[in-house]
Parts: C-alpha cells; structure tokens; sequence
C-alpha cells in the first residue's frame, strides 16, 4: 500500500457521515447546458447535521477534539455559513457546547443555517464588521476567554481550512473514483464550489494520491483566483506533510474559474439564482444561493464556451448548503 495511504487510514477519524453519498446521472439539467453526460455527487445527502461535504472534514477534526477532551467547539463565518451549523451538530451530538462567530450585524430574521446552528444550542456572537478577517481574531479572543473560565476549548478555522480538514476531502475522491469503477465511467472533469479552498485542497491532493486521471476545478465563490490558488496550495503543503507526501500539487495545476461570485460572497446572483431554478426544473436537484448555484452558473457559461467538452463525463459535486434557501429569495 502507497505509504501515504497508509498514513491517511492510521489518522483518527469519528464516522459522522452516511457514506459513500451518491452518484447519480443527471441527464435533463446536462442537456439544458450542454454537458450530456453530466453526474452529480451528493455530498447534500451526507445525512449529518442536515448534510454538506464539510461533514467529511469535521469527522477528522472531531475525533482531534475528542481526543483533546475538547469542552467546547469555536468556529465562525457568514451567518449563512454551512461549516459552521454542521460543527455546531457535531458539539450538540456529543455533548460540548458551540461557538459561532460571524461577521457583520445580527440579521433582523433568524432564517436558514443560522436558524439551525442556534437550534442544537449553540452561542452566536458577531463582529458588527463587514471585514471577514475580523472573524479569526473573534474566535481567538472566544477560545481565550473559554479557557480563562477554566474549559477546554478546541478551534476550527473558517470553512474548516486546515490539514485534518483537507484529509475528509482527499478521501472523497478515493470514493468517487470506485464509484466511477463501478459505474464503468471515466469522468474527465470533476468541478466544485471554491470558498475557504478546503474541499479544492482536498481533492485535488486524493486526486494526486490515488493516481486519478481527471481534472480538478473550482468555481470561486468567494475570493480573486490569485487568493484562492495560495490558499489551496498551502492547504495541500500542510495536509500532505501529515501523510509525508514531500512532491505534490503545485500552485499553477490549480484551476479556479472566476467571474461567478456576483456582488460579494454570500449574497445571491441573477446567474446563480437562474441555476437554481434550471437545476430544480430540469433534475428536480435543489442547489443553494452561496456556493452551489454560483458554481452551477459556472458550468453553465463554460459549457456553452465548449470547455466541458461533450462526450466523456463531466461530475458536479454538489457541497450542499440548501437551508440557505430559506434566508434568501429566488426567483
């Protein structure tokens, strides 16, 4: 056995998710853009804390906590932030308390995950800053104050972007890749939301390891390409340093398609908004306002460009995200 995966099987993991998540064909939605042998792996369906791929990462970072006899998990984003409503559900399950910090002033209404995230009783703060960096010292500042109470607390990054968080990710694409064995298919593509570049990080390192001959890509959501690429190779550096990989992804194999954030992280586009409904009445697949309909429009505008091209599978990963919907309108 590749070293490396051995390294990677030996590091403590706390199964949340229900895996392996489908993968499924998705013809009506590929012929609506022009991608006919179009599939979608379900990361949705992960079945833990109302599903999202971020669950893949925390069952590393869990099982960290665990072991650390953490009392308290902090972590923060947006309000809307899937990361943070699914380690929220991993404290509540196992019997910690949660803190959520978020950026910006506290929304009037309640809605989507920040309804959730308060639901399995975790604490909310926000920074009252429309700066996202302002979170970080946040979250140190919670975790100092946790610890001067006299509690053990345990951070977790924004989006989970650190090495056990990558590692959830690197796993995924071994189980995509016998998924597609199974399947008898042989995707060229395989595309993805960017945000924190954790899920990116990951897969495109399970890419490198298991020897897979498709093409990682990000959608950014989020950041400039130029940010996404440092922070994605810097996330793979550090997690395959934890499996003792020293050669592995280098910055300029990391593809990140721009153009698609819309007015800022976060906030609905008119393109993602579209995606959403052509995904909900073309495959009766619900995607979310942040990161998955963004992405989609992505796809949509590059398929029409003729960059999927039409004949070998091209596989969307669908992150999750969908309480969202229900914080934002979209018509």
């Amino acid at each position: 056995m590749n070293p490396a995966v051995t390294r990677l099987l030996a590091i403590a993991r706390h199964p949340l998710g229900a895996l392996p998540t489908p993968l499924t064909p998705a013809p009506g939605l590929g012929r609506a853009v022009g991608i006919p042998a179009l599939w979608i792996k379900h990361d949705e369906l992960i079945g833990f804390g109302f599903g999202g791929n971020k669950v893949r990462g925390l069952e590393f970072l869990l099982a960290d906590a665990l072991a650390k006899n953490a009392e308290v998990l902090i972590t923060g984003a947006g309000a809307q932030s899937n990361h943070v409503r699914a380690t929220a559900a991993c404290a509540a399950a196992f019997g910690m308390q949660a803190v959520a910090v978020y950026w910006g002033q506290e929304p009037a209404e309640v809605q989507g995950n920040l309804r959730l995230t308060r639901l399995v009783g975790a604490q909310t703060r926000f920074t009252g800053h429309a700066d996202r960096g302002q979170v970080d010292a946040a979250i140190g500042f919670e975790a100092e104050r946790w610890l001067a109470r006299g509690h053990v607390p345990y951070v977790i990054p924004r989006g989970g972007a650190c090495a056990l968080g990558v590692l959830g990710h690197v796993l995924a694409a071994q189980e995509l890749l016998q998924q597609c064995i199974a399947r008898g298919i042989a995707p060229r593509h395989v595309v993805l939301a960017v945000g924190s570049g954790t899920t990116l990080a990951g897969w495109m390192l399970g890419t490198a390891l298991w020897g897979v001959p498709w093409t990682v890509e990000g959608v950014t959501v989020s950041r400039p390409p130029s940010e996404v690429r440092a922070r994605v190779s810097s996330l793979i550096a550090e997690a395959a340093a934890l499996l003792g990989v020293t050669k592995a992804v280098v910055s300029d194999e990391i593809i990140v398609h721009d153009g698609f954030i819309g007015s800022d992280y976060g906030v609905p586009s008119p393109a993602g908004n579209a995606a959403i409904v052509l995904a909900a009445r073309t495959q009766g697949v619900f995607l979310d306002p942040t990161y998955t309909g963004k992405a989609f429009a992505g796809v949509t505008e590059l398929a029409r460009r003729g960059h999927w091209g039409t004949e070998a599978p091209t596989v969307f990963i669908h992150t999750g995200g969908e309480p969202a919907l229900f914080a934002h309108r979209v018509e």
